[in-house]
């Protein structure tokens, strides 16, 4: 099963790097990790996207509340949350190219930030089924370049992950 789990962390080198060696150590895949300061500028905010039953993430829960530098851990996947993910992508847009990548741009309430006589970049924000789906719509035969931020994800409602 999949899982979101946001963390706030220390703001000091070397945090993340402890935070992604428990995972590589206990062999749990990450699928995708984001990281930032939060509004206090010494704890960052970290979502991780991992898989695995529900005994393999309280596990991971379990170990990373170990670490001295994570301050709060919450799997947001455990109820209602809203996941966005940013993706930049270019694509040819030569000839008919063209209208069709400004057409599916559209579609997909898509903005076109970078024009060039032969590419555009396009910057798509959404869930993970909305950019795959537009990934397929226009095909990889016109994509040069992929670009993808990962998850972030918060709780809906009165859920807030503050110390």
């Amino acid at each position: 099963m999949r899982h979101v789990i946001s963390l706030l962390i220390e703001n000091e080198s070397g945090a993340l790097s402890r935070v992604s060696g428990l995972f590589s150590a206990r062999g749990y895949n990450i699928e995708s990790l984001t990281v930032a300061p939060t509004e206090d500028a010494s704890m960052s905010r970290m979502t991780i996207v991992t898989t695995g039953s529900d005994d393999i993430i309280e596990q991971i829960t379990k170990q990373l509340n170990k670490l001295v530098e994570v301050i709060k851990v919450v799997d947001i996947s455990e109820s209602a949350h809203i996941e966005r993910e940013l993706m930049l992508i270019k694509v040819r847009a030569t000839g008919k190219d063209r209208d069709e990548m400004k057409r599916m741009a559209d579609i997909f309430r898509a903005r076109i930030i970078d024009v060039t006589e032969a590419s555009y970049v396009i910057e798509l924000t959404g869930n993970q089924g909305k950019l795959d789906a537009f990934v397929a719509a226009i095909g990889n035969e016109l994509i040069l370049e992929t670009v993808r931020s990962g998850i972030c994800g918060v709780g809906r409602g009165d859920r807030v992950l503050k110390v």
